[in-house]
């Protein structure tokens, strides 16, 4: 893929870029070891004001960044805004909380004194993704930058002004020059860069196959690695639930992000009892979506990132319907729109061996089952290869505390939306990846957990 800005809502090619050369990729891993050399002696008091810089930043200039994003891979203006904001808050966040994340930790032992202390690996890798192109870039490099770390960033060739962007504002918060350099370079001069000696480990979220091909390399190179892949999250709605909060919630969840979200709902999993009324509202409030300019502040739903994502998209949706599926609303491109726009969609009736069973649907398509009880639903929402997050809705605690324990995720939230929080970690477990990010939890990853015991 060329590493350029093509506007996904009219097909207009905005920018190009040129690949980095390898003298210019050695010249940024060289100056990234020289950084961290001196960066990983400055105090946590130093980093945090740092970071607290690149928070207002972030805030002062949202509108200008917000439509960055919208431009490179089509994103509502509304939700850009909103990302960049998420932004300037786990920025705070870590500024605030990670001297008491990585404080040494006594422990009583024969020794005088023994502890356990937290410190800094050195150059991280962070391949990062084009569908939340700030969100998922801060919630690497907050942590990372306030443990002592420094980041080489290489981002989705489509958003290759977003990765600038980023590299800019952390150099103007004030962090030293090489703490964070941004590489436009392919996928294809990754490995290389993993293999070096100066890079001590990796982060990477986006799709499965890119996700085993860096922990492949990483692991020839015995280094750490945190992936954050695909999901097909269950939303589960039983016969208790609050209806009305669980459609609006359910309409969100698909179409957050133009429907381009790993945590985003994607398979509908409702009981019979209110099957028929839920079916009902969800397709009328899916098709009182605004369609349109993601520029446009009214606009509901924007365009897919590429043509790539929507004819992807488009060929699942056919071949469920080819097996039998049944359309209930949208189902099709929308060929009256310049841009890459997808309809609306809900499929449902799914006869066994349709893309419905095991493969991630990246757009507006929602996917509803209908089950007899909390037994069925539980069984076909781990049916799943993925394993990221999962929202259900009752009113029955014992019924919530079975989802809770039964429910094979990373997150499970009952009765509303799956989201990341910087105070949660946030992760998922089979073919979504491993690891966490946000959190203590998150911060701790990529540092040495050092024991140290003194006589």
């Amino acid at each position: 893929m060329a590493i350029a800005t093509i506007n996904p809502a009219i097909g207009e090619i905005i920018k190009e870029f040129e690949r980095e050369s390898a003298s210019s990729i050695e010249a940024k891993l060289a100056l990234s070891q020289q950084a961290f050399e001196q960066y990983r002696k400055t105090s946590m008091a130093q980093r945090a004001e740092w970071l607290q810089a690149a928070a207002q930043i972030l805030e002062r200039d949202k509108v200008s960044f917000g439509k960055i994003m919208t431009t490179e891979m089509g994103k509502t203006i509304k939700s850009a805004i909103a990302e960049v904001e998420k932004c300037a808050l786990v920025c705070r966040y870590y500024a605030d909380h990670a001297a008491d994340f990585l404080a040494d930790v006594p422990a009583s032992t024969d020794a005088s004194k023994s502890f356990v202390r937290y410190q800094p690996l050195g150059v991280i890798l962070a391949v990062m993704p084009w569908n939340f192109p700030f969100w998922q870039v801060f919630r690497f490099a907050a942590p990372a930058l306030m443990a002592g770390n420094v980041g080489l960033l290489k981002h989705a060739s489509n958003v290759p002004q977003c990765a600038l962007a980023i590299e800019e504002i952390i150099s103007r918060a004030g962090f030293p020059e090489g703490t964070f350099q941004t590489l436009l370079i392919g996928a294809d001069q990754v490995e290389a860069i993993i293999t070096d000696k100066r890079v001590k480990a990796a982060t990477l979220t986006g799709s499965e196959q890119a996700g085993a091909a860096l922990a492949a390399a990483a692991g020839k190179q015995i280094k750490k690695t945190v992936l954050e892949l695909g999901g097909s999250d269950p939303f589960i709605v039983l016969e208790s639930a609050d209806l009305e909060a669980a459609v609006s919630t359910a309409v969100t969840a698909r179409m957050l992000n133009n429907g381009q979200s790993c945590i985003a709902a994607k398979r509908f999993i409702v009981v019979d009892a209110v099957a028929d009324e839920f079916e009902r509202r969800f397709v009328e409030k899916l098709q009182a979506l605004k369609i349109g300019d993601p520029m446009d502040e009214n606009t509901d739903v924007g365009p897919l990132a590429t043509p790539g994502i929507l004819q992807d998209l488009d060929q699942q949706v056919q071949a469920c319907i080819e097996k039998g599926s049944k359309v209930l609303t949208g189902g099709h491109r929308l060929s009256n729109h310049p841009g890459n726009f997808y309809a609306p969609t809900i499929l449902t009736d799914f006869p066994p061996g349709t893309p419905a069973d095991e493969e991630e649907f990246f757009g507006p398509v929602a996917l509803l089952f209908r089950v007899p009880d909390i037994d069925a639903a539980i069984k076909l929402a781990n049916a799943s290869p993925f394993g990221l997050g999962a929202s259900a809705w009752t009113t029955d605690e014992e019924q919530a505390h079975r989802l809770i324990d039964e429910l094979e995720a990373g997150a499970v939230f009952i009765n509303g939306l799956v989201k990341s929080d910087p105070r949660l970690p946030f992760g998922g477990i089979k073919r979504s990846g491993y690891g966490r990010e946000l959190g203590i939890q998150g911060i701790q990853e990529f540092v040495n957990i050092k024991t140290v015991w003194v006589k």
